[in-house]
């Protein structure tokens, strides 16, 4: 039996995690963030730089682990499309401008910077780290250099974002190394 088509997985993992966030009071959310960014604050604190990302929607929020990251020194960045059809960068700043696609982003005026952590929002990802995001490539772009360079890339969601089965991987994918949910923190190779 073939797996089935990565847009058909990505409407499925979609429609879950709103279903999901759609059952969480505000306080039951803020819990489940406060025990993601617990699994996170030891990676974070390790790092020069922290690559983020600001929520969207269902996304569950890495917010509090890259405050508590910045608190202790590190380098806090979220990517910045200069141009949509180019590759985003990360600029070391808050994300306070809308960006393309929904995204904010911090000001273009930003430093340009090389995270040594990115976390990643995903829509879902398997245990070989195959991250299933929108469908667009912007991250698989730029994680791409990163992960040659000796990021660490850390897939972050809900727990219902761990698939069991696997997600059909094409060539240009980059697999992550592990997945943070407020679960803990799953490697998927050998740890760094």
């Amino acid at each position: 039996m073939l797996p089935p088509a990565k847009d058909v997985l990505r409407k499925a993992a979609l429609d879950a995690r709103k279903a999901l966030v759609r059952t969480l009071s505000d306080a039951e959310r803020n819990l489940l963030e406060r025990r993601l960014a617990e699994h996170l604050t030891s990676l974070c604190a390790d790092c020069r730089v922290v690559g983020g990302y600001a929520p969207i929607g269902s996304e569950i929020s890495p917010l509090l682990a890259t405050e508590e990251a910045r608190a202790v020194g590190s380098i806090v960045a979220f990517p910045a499309f200069d141009h949509p059809a180019k590759p985003f960068r990360f600029r070391a700043g808050d994300p306070l401008l809308p960006g393309p696609f929904g995204l904010m982003q911090p000001k273009l005026s930003a430093p340009v910077v090389e995270p040594d952590l990115v976390l990643v929002p995903l829509l879902a990802i398997d245990g070989s780290g195959t991250r299933l995001g929108r469908g667009k490539g912007h991250y698989d772009r730029a994680l791409s250099r990163l992960r040659t360079a000796g990021a660490r890339l850390i897939g972050v969601g809900w727990p219902l974002q761990r698939l069991t089965s696997p997600i059909p991987a094409d060539a240009w994918d980059v697999p992550l190394h592990a997945f943070a949910s407020p679960d803990g923190v799953e490697w998927f190779r050998s740890r760094p």
